[in-house]
Order: C-alpha cells, then sequence, then structure tokens
C-alpha cells in the first residue's frame, strides 16, 4: 500500500463515538448463558450511550474448554449464534465486536467478528498466532490476514489477543488505514506486561486507538488478570479496568474516541510514513 492511502494523511475520521471494553466472565461451554451475558450488557451500555462494545476472545464459549468443546460448539460466522448476535446488536442499536469459534469446513479457528448496529457483519478475522499449546490443540492458524472496515467514518482492524502482542500485525492493519483496532483477548494472571506495557505501545507506533476487552475470573484451565483497557493513539489510557472490580471483574470500561486525538498524534510526523524501508 503506498503512504498516500495511509490515513493517516487523510485527516481524521469524522464522527466522535463512545466505545467499551465488556470486561466479562462467560461460563464454559454454556453458548445460550453467554449469549444472554452479552445481552444485558449491550443494553447496559446502550443506556450509557455507547456506539460499539467488544466482548472478550471466544466470548460465545469460553476460551480454556479443550479441543473437544471448541469443535462441537463451533459454527460458522453466520450461524445460528452470529445470528443472535446481529439480532441484539440491531434491537440495542450498538455495535458489537466479539470472539467465538469458527468452523469452516473440517477446520477450527479462534475468530472474531465485527457487527454494525444495524446487524451487518463489516468484518473480522482468525487467530494468527497460536498460544503454546492450548490453542495449538483447540484451533487451527489463520490461513489469511484480517482485514479492516470503515464504519461511521473510522477504519476499523481486529486482532485477537496473543496477535496483538507481535507489532506486526497491529502495522499491518495500520497499513490498511486503521484509526482503530479492537483486540478480544484471555489474557492470563502473570502476563501483566501485555496489558501494562504492550497494548498501549501498540496504540502509539501506529497512532491509533486501541481497545483491548479481557476475560475476568476463571475457567477450567486459566485464571483472567482482567484489567481491560481503551488506550488512545498517544499511547495513553483513555479508561482501564481494575483487576478485581465488582465481585465478579464483570464491568463496561467506556472512553470516548474523538477523532482529534487521531489528527493531532499524527500532526507533527508519522511512523508509518517515515520508516527507512530502504534500510530494514
Amino acid at each position: 500500500m503506498s503512504p498516500a492511502s495511509i490515513s493517516s494523511l487523510k485527516g481524521p475520521p469524522p464522527q466522535p463515538i463512545r466505545v467499551a471494553a465488556a470486561q466479562c466472565r462467560p461460563i464454559p461451554e454454556d453458548v445460550p448463558a453467554n449469549l444472554s451475558l452479552m445481552d444485558r450488557l449491550l443494553a447496559d451500555a446502550a443506556g450509557q450511550d455507547v456506539d460499539l462494545v467488544v466482548f472478550p476472545e471466544m466470548m460465545l464459549t469460553g476460551y480454556g474448554i479443550g479441543a473437544e468443546a471448541v469443535s462441537r460448539l463451533a459454527e460458522p460466522v453466520d450461524g445460528p449464534s452470529g445470528q443472535s448476535v446481529a439480532e441484539m446488536a440491531h434491537q440495542h442499536g450498538v455495535a458489537v465486536c466479539f470472539g467465538h469459534p469458527e468452523r469452516d469446513g473440517q477446520a477450527v479457528f479462534n475468530s472474531v467478528s465485527l457487527v454494525s448496529e444495524s446487524g451487518e457483519r463489516l468484518t473480522g478475522g482468525r487467530k494468527m498466532h497460536l498460544f503454546g499449546d492450548v490453542d495449538a490443540q483447540q484451533f487451527s492458524a489463520a490461513d489469511r490476514a484480517p482485514q479492516v472496515a470503515t464504519w461511521h467514518g473510522w477504519t476499523v482492524g481486529t486482532a485477537i489477543c496473543f496477535d496483538v502482542e507481535f507489532p506486526e500485525t497491529t502495522r499491518l492493519l495500520a497499513e490498511q488505514g486503521a484509526d482503530l483496532v479492537l483486540v478480544p483477548t484471555a489474557n492470563m494472571v502473570g502476563f501483566e506486561v501485555v496489558n501494562r506495557v504492550l497494548v498501549p505501545a501498540r496504540a502509539a507506533e501506529n497512532q491509533l486507538a486501541l481497545v483491548y476487552a479481557n476475560h475476568t475470573g476463571s475457567d477450567p484451565l486459566f485464571d483472567y488478570n482482567g484489567d481491560s483497557l481503551i488506550a488512545g493513539p498517544d499511547g495513553s489510557i483513555l479508561a482501564e479496568a481494575s483487576a478485581t472490580g465488582a465481585p465478579t471483574g464483570e464491568q463496561l470500561v467506556i472512553a470516548d474516541l474523538d477523532p482529534h486525538r487521531v489528527l493531532d498524534a499524527r500532526r507533527d510526523f508519522s511512523y508509518l510514513t517515515q520508516r527507512r524501508t530502504d534500510l530494514y
């Protein structure tokens, strides 16, 4: 992609938006319960004038549930569960980004979907970098890179958990013009450096906003650190959750994203256009 097509040279997206990271505890292997949880949190978000809610990785089923359960519960992106989420988005008038196991033929992917407030699936992606044995046993690795979509004037991309720990992932989306990156995650206790250091760094080094929505509580395999956050294009933390929060750690982490902050971050310099690609 030529530098002229990068959104940092085109000015900011035109519309301020209110976004939320829905930090919560999906119930392992209980899709109906998790859809009900999403519905309740979307109603709460709509009552606070939120435009977009990002849910955690594998929101529909839970993350550490084992290969048999993942295979049994996986659906195509337009399967019954995806349709239920689209209906919720339309009902509440809130766009939704959520993680889910995706079946495509015999393969099962750790996937994310972004659905507009009208119920249209705008974009999505499959986890590219599999984390340890748990991912390798449960999923196939992505066979294609994520693609951005335009929503309310923002160019939006998605990444999944471990993917954002690789600088190349967010840079790939930035090269497509991303102003906003949505990251459903299932980050565990002991990896707090990701939330506190790497996620703000990804936002700053690409001069974009980033929403990082994590699990809280535990599942059969892991304890999760919470610490969901929203980072601005200068790397500042616009909103963040505590690791404990309410009794279950469940909370909506909400921030207003001002397009002028994107423009301000890119006004004096651009990490994208000033790269020395002739040297590295």
